[in-house]
C-alpha cells in the first residue's frame, strides 16, 4: 500500500499544453495587431509633420532670428536664477526666454546667461543695462553672437 500513487487529473497533460498554446497564439496574435496599429498611427504622423513642415516652412524660427533679439549677459552671480535675472531685465520690455548656461560636467552654472526679448528693438534699452549691478556683481551686457557661443564652449 505504500507503493500507491496519487490519483491522476482526468484531463491529459497533451490537452493542457493544448490549451497553453492556443493562449499563447492568441496572445502573439494580440500583440502583432497592436504592433500594427502603431504602425499605421506612426506612419499618419509622419505624414501630417511633413505636410506641416512643406506648408509652413516659416513656422519655425531661425536661430539668426532669435539670435537678433537676444543678449549675452556675463559675470552672472552663480546663485542667480531665471526669474531673477527676468526681474532685473523685466524694464527692458517683454521677455520670452532666460537661459543660464550650465556646465554638463557639474551641473553647476558657468556664470553667464542669455535673455531672449519678444521684439529686437528691446535689445537697445537692455545694453543701458551693461556695468550694473547684480548680486553684487557688475553685469556684463551685450548682443548675443554665434561667434560668442563658439568662444565660450
Amino acid at each position: 500500500m505504500a507503493d500507491e500513487q496519487p490519483p491522476r487529473p482526468e484531463e491529459p497533460v497533451e490537452a493542457q499544453n493544448d490549451d497553453e498554446a492556443g493562449d499563447d497564439d492568441e496572445q502573439i496574435a494580440a500583440m502583432k495587431k497592436r504592433v500594427q496599429e502603431m504602425e499605421e498611427e506612426a506612419a499618419k504622423l509622419r505624414e501630417m509633420q511633413a505636410s506641416l513642415d512643406s506648408n509652413e516652412p516659416n513656422l519655425r524660427e531661425s536661430r539668426e532670428d532669435i539670435d537678433n533679439r537676444s543678449i549675452f549677459v556675463g559675470n552672472v552671480d552663480y546663485s542667480a536664477s531665471p526669474e531673477e535675472i527676468q526681474a532685473h531685465f523685466q524694464s527692458c520690455g517683454a521677455i520670452n526666454r532666460v537661459t543660464i548656461l550650465l556646465d554638463k560636467f557639474t551641473g553647476h552654472p558657468k556664470g553667464y546667461a542669455y535673455v531672449e526679448f519678444s521684439e529686437p528693438n528691446l535689445i537697445a534699452n537692455a545694453l543701458v543695462l551693461n556695468d550694473s549691478m547684480f548680486k553684487g556683481r557688475n553685469l556684463k551686457v551685450r548682443r548675443k553672437s554665434s561667434k560668442e557661443i563658439l568662444r565660450l564652449c
